[in-house]
């Protein structure tokens, strides 16, 4: 992203407080004019003084002269003081005001994007956030300075070049010379650095990700002891952060110095020149002072040129792949914009192929299935045979590669997303938990529930006795909760929601005997008279099912009833399926455990089944 495409894409942003930039600019030429007063009042008091001491006179008659020159730089002082609140006040404020709603902007984007683009190595949750918040702060920073430190020096650079060739032209050119040598010179500095900068970038998101991996992570780090090794891939990154660094540093420096070179010797060239001029008569003493004072004033921001660089560069870095999340247009979600008078939850899924973003193998392959309205259908399957994956496409979380989807009848595509996404529920082996109280956390499934709703959701998992217990009740925090209650807490929303579609993946993996129990009872009630899909590797989460898939490898490959799949399999004891079908007891894949009980099938025999 070059400068001119910066702010093409800030404009926006800016445009709203446009009455924060004509102030600033106001006083930004006020100030350039006031800034040069030092050089004209130097240059008059050293003139009159030199008079003065020529001709004889002493303190009395110059007397009126120092007056003059302090009332006057003193009520410059003062003006100037009103000058720089003004600048920082009305910069500052715009600062805030744009890295506002550069905030709530890519919150509002992010939040409006597909799951497929966080799915992406570079949208990872710990690269994404230094994307975000360095971005902002590089763009914000850079607006900031431009109208306190940039706008300013370089107002004043101009007005104290146009005195200087107002009083001597050639004194005038030796100091527009040297500006187009210094911003040379800051420029080659600013190309050899754009690369290191970039490469710091890269680390600084790489080493973010992997600090919150680390948290993410720090039982399982712990459990096996590795925590030397994860010290290790912090440290290399750190190194390698700081060496890069450094090496920037190095080159800051030898540009800088050579850039005070630069600028003394045009401080040299003035004196000379100066000089020359006054011996021949063509200037007096107070104009050597003059001009040095002005040209001052034309090279103090050149001075600030690497500063600025750097700056820039950092946003022109960084804004490079914040506004790329910004203007990610083609990562929108997609909505069609069909509302059914009423969802009635028959699926029809036709030759759907699917393979996640960044991923290079095909996780389904050719599914042909239905799932009847009203009716308990269960996918059953190893791990990784590709069930969550089927319920992320039914939810439109995900795009098939090709095939298609049917809800009534109307592809899943001509769907208002929000609109389906209300008529279904979705309780996940592992549901997140967010950072408030209990209510608020079961509230999330109907905002607008009462809290007597909450409760009776609270009741029907069986949390509410326990809810009761903690001393704050249902304004404890959900976070102190346990991985057994955060779960009732998900599945409570659900029941909150009251959706006709519930999407079951493992939703209760993570409880104990008893509350597994609780929670099966509280899901086969709100069963009735809705299309239920339900993941599990427990028999009796799936055993009353109506239709269950057999997944393996992506692909279907066995239906059925309960029944006939119990049936097929008896007859055939060696086939592989990853089911929870009884097997001969002598098979060597599924062997049955012997403390394992029987579990009772429908009609009431009593049979083994093999676990999955």
């Amino acid at each position: 992203m070059n400068l001119a495409e910066l702010f093409r894409h800030i404009r926006p942003f800016v445009h709203p407080y446009r009455w924060l930039v004509v102030i600033a600019l106001i006083l930004t030429f006020i100030g350039s004019l006031t800034a040069q007063i030092n050089a004209w009042v130097l240059r008059y008091t050293v003139d009159k003084i030199n008079v003065l001491v020529e001709t004889g006179q002493g303190l009395r008659e110059g007397l009126s002269v120092l007056t003059f020159v302090s009332i006057l730089l003193i009520s410059k002082e003062i003006l100037n003081a009103f000058i720089q609140f003004g600048q920082k006040y009305f910069g500052e404020k715009l600062r805030i005001y744009i890295s506002r709603d550069l905030a709530q902007t890519v919150i509002d984007r992010i939040l409006a994007y597909k799951l497929a683009f966080f799915s992406s190595g570079g949208n990872r949750p710990g690269k994404l956030q230094t994307r975000i918040d360095r971005g902002i702060e590089s763009l914000t920073r850079l607006i900031q300075n431009f109208f306190i430190d940039i706008l300013p020096l370089f107002a004043n650079s101009i007005v104290a070049l146009f005195m200087m060739f107002n009083a001597n032209f050639y004194v005038g050119l030796v100091g527009l010379c040297i500006i187009p040598i210094y911003f040379y010179v800051s420029r080659i500095q600013a190309k050899k650095l754009r690369g290191r900068r970039r490469e710091i970038k890269e680390l600084r998101e790489n080493k973010s990700q992997g600090i919150l991996g680390i948290l993410k992570s720090i039982t399982v780090i712990k459990s096996f002891i590795r925590e030397d090794i994860e010290e290790e891939k912090q440290m290399y990154l750190q190194n390698s952060l700081t060496d890069t660094q450094m090496q920037t540093q190095k080159t800051s420096f030898i540009f800088d110095g050579l850039k005070s070179f630069i600028e003394q010797i045009g401080v040299v060239l003035i004196i000379i020149l100066t000089v020359y001029f006054v011996l021949i008569g063509e200037m007096t003493i107070g104009a050597i002072m003059f001009h040095i004072l002005l040209f001052n004033n034309v090279s103090a921001p050149i001075r600030q040129l690497h500063r600025i660089y750097d700056e820039m560069n950092d946003a022109l870095i960084y804004s490079e792949s914040f506004f790329e999340v910004l203007d990610a247009d083609s990562e929108i979600e997609a909505s069609g914009t069909y509302r059914s008078q009423k969802v009635e939850g028959y699926f029809r899924l036709q030759n759907v192929n699917f393979t996640y973003p960044d991923n290079d193998v095909r996780t389904l392959h050719h599914i042909n299935m239905e799932i009847q309205p009203g009716k308990i259908t269960a996918l059953v399957g190893l791990s990784g045979a590709g069930k969550s994956t089927l319920i992320n496409l039914l939810d439109k979380f995900y795009q098939p590669d090709c095939g298609e989807i049917l809800l009534d009848g109307v592809s899943l595509e001509d769907y208002d997303t929000t609109y389906l996404r209300e008529n279904i529920g979705l309780v996940l082996q592992k549901n997140h938990i967010f950072n408030g109280t209990i209510e608020e956390n079961i509230r999330y499934g109907n905002p607008d529930a009462t809290y007597e709703e909450v409760v009776e959701a609270a009741k029907k998992t069986f949390l509410h006795e326990q809810v009761m217990k903690m001393e704050e009740g249902y304004q404890t925090s959900a976070l102190a909760l346990s991985g057994g209650q955060q779960q009732k807490i998900a599945i409570a929303r659900m029941f909150l929601k009251n959706p006709p579609i519930i999407f079951l993946d493992e939703p209760t993996a993570s409880l104990d005997a008893i509350s597994t129990e609780q929670i099966k009872n509280s899901i086969d009630a709100i069963k009735k008279d809705r299309t239920v899909v339900i993941i599990s590797h427990s028999i009796s989460q799936i055993i009353d099912s109506d239709q269950i898939y057999v997944m393996k490898g992506g692909q279907i490959i066995e239906s059925g009833t309960h029944e006939s799949l119990y049936r097929h399999a008896s007859r055939e004891p060696t086939k592989k399926y990853s089911m929870p079908w009884p097997a001969a007891s002598t098979s060597t894949k599924y062997p049955v455990p012997s403390n394992k009980l029987p579990v009772p099938r429908a009609g009431g025999r009593a049979t083994k089944f093999s676990y999955f």
